[in-house]
């Protein structure tokens, strides 16, 4: 039987991410009054609705493409399970869609809405969510279902975090239904995908403002496109991230590569993207079905994602990740702030500490292929203590096994939007080789803040990686730059510009400047050589002395000369351990590897104090000036 062809204009033209960022807050608009009052809360059941209703689209496209060359198609989702069955709007009318059974789109909605109040309630909670909760998962072992195609896994994994449907009221959920139908095909394609995927990740921004328990999960995007344009990954590379939230380097990954391939991809490198790319790993309940449904979103149709803890390496649930590689190519991540991990993910590592952020360093390090490259958030406090043995030595397994070739030091204040105000770095480093030498660059003195956050023009560059003209840059980037005459006619230093010429004289400037770590390294053994040559003396000393009281100690000498021969031992031991110490102190502090411009321009105020009263004393006289004048007009008013 011939499916009839949908001739009904479904849904409305979206044209910008600005309308279409409205009509989604429209949507959440009705959430919001329908008990779903924060973001925390209107996200996910946003997330779970929208994604049944793109799959529907996608599920609707390949099975016309499998039709016009004679191919067979199974579907993720049968009737009345598909979107097209309960979701969509119903109408009694010749050109309205049809199924491919030839049933009218809506037609179980109908139903539902004939038999009365509370019945679709009834048929998403019994029916629906538990049919998705099982596609992926076989109700008898509760192991996952050897039989599930990969779409299958998804949608299942994509509904773990839903057990009923949040919305109160069915007339709401029916106006909810009907406005997701409005994002039609044309909204969710791959040529419109990205404007879709930007006002999702406008939502998942809103989890992560500042004091929302979701800031944890989510880096300014802007961030992430700066590291991802510095890195560049391409098309044949593993891209991974082992905490990777709501799933931004990964999608803005993908964003970069295909936004690269451009319209010379051929049908084989769409697949590999989509399917053999992108790799990560999340611990959170209530993130995965996120992450997600915002790679698929981005279009990525295949997320190879693993539910678990990556530091104790337990999995939740591991069936997405069964192709995934031992290590990666590209690594992008930003491990969590400030976290503690127990004895049990501490065991896995050589270095054991509580800090997440140096169990992750450690783990990437494992996972890292040969050659490859790692861009990582890492907090300042990581980057300078050497109080620690295992920050030390994890670090010193960083520069030994790996080129760490580029620091960029962000203004504080740049994850405050996720409710985090700590000062942060960016490292790159590549596998393969020993650090020689370390090019750092500093923007921690730009201002940012909630309504003034880091962008990417900050970083110097545009959406496609090309390098902005000084007029395009932010004013609050170069004013102080502009405001030394000496500058006048030079091109401003930006991060992007100065990156391009790492390694040269031309990458040295204001902001940014290189550090000769192996030179730093050799001057520390000298340095310790005296020290440790002078330890071991006293180490033999000791040993000497040891021998000595023992001999004296069997012969019976007298307590005096024992006690004094003690005491010795015990001063030359002392004295051996703070040499060592000292050593000990030399070498950790070649491991700080915070930022330390060198080059800053300090701004003095060389004012006397009688010239700093006297400008008091002038701003007085004006505001006076300008009181007299408001007291003159009121006056005159009366």
């Amino acid at each position: 039987m011939m499916r009839k062809k949908n001739t009904t204009k479904q849904g409305k033209a979206i044209g910008s991410t600005q309308s279409l960022s409205a009509f989604v807050k429209s949507i959440c608009d009705i959430m919001r009054r329908s008990n779903c009052a924060s973001a925390l809360q209107y996200v996910p059941e946003l997330t779970w609705i929208l994604f049944l209703r793109i799959l529907d689209d996608q599920e609707t496209r390949a099975r016309d493409a499998a039709e016009a060359v004679g191919a067979d198609f199974t579907a993720a989702l049968q009737p009345p399970f598909r979107w097209q069955d309960w979701a969509a709007p119903f109408a009694d009318k010749p050109d309205h869609p049809t199924t491919a059974e030839c049933k009218p789109f809506g037609w179980k909605r109908q139903e539902l809405f004939a038999a009365g109040d509370g019945n679709l309630f009834d048929f998403i909670n019994k029916e629906l969510l538990p049919h998705l909760h099982g596609l992926d998962i076989d109700k008898r072992t509760g192991l996952p279902n050897p039989s599930a195609s990969r779409k299958q896994r998804i949608v299942g994994r994509i509904m773990t975090a839903v057990e009923r449907v949040r919305v109160d009221s069915e007339t709401n959920l029916r106006d909810i239904l009907d406005k997701v139908h409005e994002i039609k095909t044309e909204q969710v394609d791959d040529t419109h995908f990205f404007t879709l995927s930007q006002v999702y990740e406008d939502l998942l921004l809103k989890m992560g403002e500042k004091n929302s328990d979701g800031g944890q999960f989510f880096t300014p995007r802007e961030v992430i496109r700066a590291m991802v344009h510095t890195v560049h990954p391409t098309l044949g590379q593993t891209i991974y991230d082992p905490c990777c939230g709501t799933g931004g380097f990964l999608a803005i990954a993908y964003e970069h590569i295909a936004r690269n391939l451009g319209n010379s991809a051929t049908s084989t490198d769409i697949d590999t993207l989509k399917h053999d790319t992108f790799f990560g790993r999340e611990k959170e309940n209530l993130v995965l079905p996120i992450a997600l449904a915002n790679l698929v979103l981005h279009g990525i149709d295949q997320p190879n994602l693993w539910h678990g803890n990556t530091l104790t390496k337990r999995a939740t649930y591991g069936a997405l990740f069964e192709q995934a590689p031992k290590t990666f190519d590209v690594i992008l991540t930003n491990p969590p702030f400030g976290g503690k991990e127990g004895k049990d993910a501490q065991k896995n590592y050589a270095f054991e500490t509580g800090s997440t952020q140096v169990l992750f360093v450690q783990d990437i390090l494992s996972e890292l292929a040969p050659k490859g490259t790692c861009a990582i958030v890492l907090d300042e406090g990581l980057l300078f203590r050497t109080n620690e043995s295992a920050f030390v030595e994890t670090k010193r397994k960083l520069v030994d096994e790996c080129a760490v070739w580029a620091i960029v030091s962000l203004p504080g204040g740049v994850f405050s939007t996720a409710g985090a105000g700590v000062k942060t770095n960016l490292l790159f480093f590549t596998k393969g080789r020993k650090t020689e030498k370390i090019w750092y660059y500093d923007l921690s003195a730009v201002k940012v803040g909630k309504k003034t956050p880091l962008t990417l023009a900050h970083f110097g560059f545009d959406t496609n990686t090309a390098v902005l003209t000084d007029n395009l840059l932010p004013a609050n980037l170069i004013a102080d730059w502009l405001e030394d005459a000496a500058n006048a006619g030079k091109a401003f230093p930006s991060y992007a510009r100065m990156l391009q010429a790492r390694g040269t004289p031309e990458g040295e400037s204001r902001y940014s400047w290189t550090i000769d770590f192996a030179a730093r390294r050799a001057k520390a053994r000298v340095e310790m050589q005296p020290l440790l040559e002078e330890s071991a003396q006293l180490r033999a000393t000791v040993v000497d002395l040891k021998e000595q009281f023992k001999r004296l100690k069997k012969e019976k000498a007298g307590a005096q000369k024992l006690e004094a021969l003690e005491t010795a031992i015990k001063d030359q031991d002392k004295a051996a351990r703070d040499l060592e110490a000292k050593a000990a102190g030399i070498d950790a502090a070649v491991f700080d590897l915070k930022a330390v411009n060198p080059n800053a321009v300090a701004k003095v105020d060389s004012r006397t104090p009688q010239e700093i009263i006297d400008t008091i004393q002038a701003q007085g006289e004006i505001v006076a000036q300008a009181l007299g004048k408001l007291k003159a007009l009121l006056a005159e008013a009366e």
